[in-house]
């Protein structure tokens, strides 16, 4: 399997004596050759590995610390829950620099209040890097933050955002807290049981 980043990326991925690359190679069991004069990267699976989908989860490992973001952030990837998205601006402004520039103002806002905000009530990482913006989180955050950024696209107010981000935010609080309450009496339902029998 094959994938490219940015140049610029390519120490980012290999990491200090390699540690980054290695920790993406250990956790999927695969292998990463980076040709680092084109930013062209081959993947492939160690003999030992029956799972083809750490192949997949390893390519998305490296795409997310190409479009940006930390390593450290990056290896959320690593749990089977989350999901990584990429948002091209291009397809959406086409090659308008001036465009796409404005609407990654949108995103980060001033002082990256935008960004950090669809972060924590989302519960998503969010990444503007170039002409594209990246997500990584859990589907249900995954979901949220995608549509906050797509209201942002499409030129929204911050504030209708913002309320929209609230609501969303309470919604998976209040369905959590039922998840919890039903998985606690499950506990004890199983627990009377036992102590029945």
């Amino acid at each position: 399997m094959h994938t490219r980043i940015p140049l610029e990326r390519v120490g980012v991925l290999i990491g200090t004596s390699g540690q980054v690359k290695a920790t993406v190679e250990n956790k999927f069991h695969v292998r990463i050759e980076v040709e680092g004069r084109s930013g062209d990267i081959s993947l492939t699976l160690d003999s030992g590995c029956a799972d083809p989908v750490a192949l997949f989860r390893a390519r998305d490992t490296i795409i997310a610390i190409g479009r940006g973001f930390s390593p450290e952030k990056a290896f959320r990837l690593f749990s089977e829950e989350a999901l990584l998205g990429v948002i091209d601006l291009r397809a959406v402004f086409g090659k308008s620099d001036s465009d796409i520039s404005r609407v990654k103002g949108r995103l980060i806002g001033r002082g990256g209040k935008a960004r950090r905000l669809i972060e924590e009530l989302s519960g998503a990482s969010i990444c503007v890097y170039g002409h594209t913006v990246a997500i990584i989180g859990a589907q249900s955050q995954f979901d949220v933050a995608k549509e906050a950024i797509e209201r942002l696209i499409r030129g929204d107010q911050h504030k209708s955002v913002y309320d929209y981000l609230q609501r969303k935010r309470s919604e998976l609080r209040l369905k959590d807290a039922e998840l919890w309450q039903d998985s606690n009496q499950l506990g004890q339902a199983l627990k009377d049981h036992q102590e029945s029998v």
